[in-house]
């Protein structure tokens, strides 16, 4: 009790080793300690190493020797320490050498059992002979742990034939159990938590939120820090492509029993609504399975297995995407369809308008179901989006900072972007298909016979109708994707207002009286599309400005045109001024051609409104160069 004071004391004295008096004390403490210390080296190589070392017996004498160790030699502690753990391992090492049977993988929860009877026999005869800080139990432990990991290393690589996926997976849960049960008994005191390299690339096992029923990937994963998680199933990381292998093939099986599902019992159909999931639970299938396999894989490796499993799954979601969604969507044409749609227009209020759509004459049209089914791969499409972006984010959460920039799902994300744009054109091209007879009717129109102004002509009522057929059944069954359901609405209007002032132009030659049932009708169907979003709602709900932008400019365009057609024409120079006017200064002489077609001007007569109006724009050009100038 009194050797570490006075050792204490004495380096309190050291600024004054020079007076003679506390020199000979120094020198009398080093000598004193250096008898000790050969008394107590020989002490413990004859507990440890002598002939009765296997009948060491721990004793209250022993307890005071460890004491003295602690105060006068740090080496011999060391000693000590290693002299305890070689002795006590020895019988492992022996038991479970290479050579028998014990060694393999099948008997590895042996060798945990065996660690468990090792620590109960420290427990009751060794646990109090050794200072408490020595954390002798704990590096008991851990020394087997090392040679554990070392010897299933070595006899892994040697045997690496005979492992397969259900061995491995019982040995690593055996394993991982094992160190669940070590973590929570040992802090980990004696293992080095900067620089252990046995934890490096080893993740941790916590309770994960993701492997609960819901199915959003975005709940956070605090990972423990305790070094004992993987210290000893490390060594299986270098034979996980086993088992990625191995999920690769039941992922594949999984693929294929979607695409049976969809063969024997039909694609689903679903009744739509904004508070309805539009999606297919494939889908959901596909990603519980994913979310399962990354939290098995994360329990034993993340490190370069995990981007083993990013390929598989990369892979998997392509093959979703061609084999499931790609394979649904319609095969739509301009001449055929699953389904062939009946479109008559009977026009009646206009006598000498001749019936250019005969009674019962067909055009190619989706059904209600196949526009249920485009609307579904659409939604579909769009969840996997969503959900590969969280996937990707919860991967690069659980793997080893230096690989997270090899982790990118880019490139599938855009695959199920490029369904959401082709399941959007399906539907677009099935609604033009569908208005293109009535737009054909409008241009085989005797425009110029017209003597009186009535309704909106039936061509009109015919698109209406189509359109309140159609784009209803679509907006319900996006009512959980209303953003590509109003972009929907805006790639068709731009592509179908373009269509309708082509055959506008058709529309020749014109009188005045055609010229003005015209603007009635383009009115009309600009009123219609205006509100398109929520047609047929008894509640209007405002469309997107953009929306609504790109309506106004198009028709507005299409009834410009008619009101130059309007225009008389007997003034050249005012006729140009009146048609750059009306058309926003568009100095374009193919669409000015097009109009002086309509008014059925000859020819010859059209080159000089021609140079007039070249004339007339470069002016205005110059005029606006010459106010951006002086601006």
């Amino acid at each position: 009790n009194l050797l570490h004071p006075v050792i204490s004391v004495l380096e309190h004295f050291q600024p004054y080793i020079s007076i003679p008096q506390i020199q000979e004390l120094s020198t009398n403490v080093k000598e004193l300690t250096a008898q000790i210390n050969v008394l107590v080296r020989k002490e413990c190589e004859d507990a440890f190493n002598g002939p009765n070392a296997k009948n060491f017996t721990p004793s209250q004498h022993f307890s005071d020797v460890c004491k003295i160790i602690d105060v006068i030699d740090p080496k011999l502690r060391l000693d000590v320490i290693n002299w305890f753990l070689k002795t006590h391992l020895s019988e492992y090492t022996i038991l479970y050498q290479e050579s028998q049977e014990l060694a393999w993988l099948d008997k590895i929860d042996r060798r945990y059992a065996w660690l468990k009877r090792a620590l109960v026999e420290f427990d009751e005869k060794y646990s109090r002979i050794f200072p408490a800080h020595w954390e002798m139990g704990e590096r008991l432990t851990v020394e087997f742990c090392k040679i554990t990991r070392r010897e299933l290393g070595n006899i892994m690589l040697k045997r690496k034939n005979e492992i397969d996926v259900k061995l491995l997976r019982f040995a690593i849960e055996k394993t991982v159990g094992f160190e669940t049960i070590v973590e929570k008994r040992f802090p980990g005191n004696t293992l080095d938590h900067a620089t252990n390299t046995i934890t490096s690339h080893l993740n941790v096992r916590v309770t994960n939120p993701i492997e609960s029923d819901d199915l959003n990937l975005t709940n956070n994963l605090k990972p423990k820090t305790s070094p004992f998680q993987g210290i000893i199933s490390q060594c299986f990381e270098d034979h996980l492509d086993i088992y990625i292998a191995e999920l690769d093939r039941s992922l594949a099986d999984q693929i294929q029993k979607f695409v049976d599902e969809h063969k024997k019992d039909g694609y689903p159909v679903f009744e739509g609504g904004e508070d309805t999931s539009n999606v297919l639970p494939t889908s959901a299938d596909l990603f519980v399975y994913f979310r399962n396999c990354l939290v098995q894989c994360s329990k034993l490796s993340t490190g370069q297995p995990l981007l083993l499993l990013v390929q598989t799954f990369q892979k998997y979601l392509r093959e979703y995407a061609n084999r499931i969604l790609t394979a649904n969507l319609p095969k739509t044409n301009t001449t055929a369809s699953t389904l062939v749609g009946t479109a008559t227009i009977f026009i009646q209020n206009l006598p000498n308008i001749p019936s250019l759509l005969k009674e019962g004459e067909t055009i190619a049209k989706l059904n209600e179901p196949e526009i249920c089914r485009s609307c579904s791969v659409l939604c579909t499409a769009e969840y996997c989006v969503e959900t590969i972006q969280q996937l990707e984010d919860k991967m690069k959460e659980k793997i080893t900072k230096s690989l997270v920039d090899k982790i990118s799902f880019e490139s599938e994300r855009n695959v199920f972007k490029a369904i959401i744009a082709q399941s959007i054109q399906i539907l677009i091209q099935d609604l033009e298909n569908t208005c293109e007879p009535a737009l054909t009717a409008m241009t085989k129109l005797s425009w110029q016979n017209i003597e009186t102004v009535g309704d909106q002509s039936l061509y009109v009522t015919s698109i209406i109708n189509h359109l309140k057929t159609t784009v209803p059944i679509i907006r319900n069954h996006l009512g959980s994707s209303r953003k590509y359901f109003i972009q929907f609405c805006t790639t068709f209007v731009s592509s179908f207002i373009p269509k309708f002032i082509n055959h506008l132009y058709r529309c020749k030659p014109i009188q005045m009286i055609g010229a003005e049932q015209l603007l009635l009708d383009t009115h009309s169907l600009k009123t219609v599309l205006l509100d398109l979003p929520s047609i047929s709602l008894t509640v209007s709900r405002k469309p997107p400005q953009n929306f609504t932008k790109i309506v106004l400019k198009g028709m507005t365009r299409a009834e410009m045109i008619l009101k130059v057609v309007l225009t008389p024409h007997d003034s050249a120079r005012q006729f140009v001024k009146n048609y750059l006017q009306f058309m926003n200064n568009d100095g374009d002489i193919g669409s000015f051609q097009k109009v002086l077609e309509m008014k059925a001007i000859r020819k010859p007569d059209q080159s000089h409104l021609i140079e007039r109006l070249k004339k007339e724009h470069a002016a205005i050009l110059a005029s606006h160069q010459q106010q951006t100038q002086q601006q």
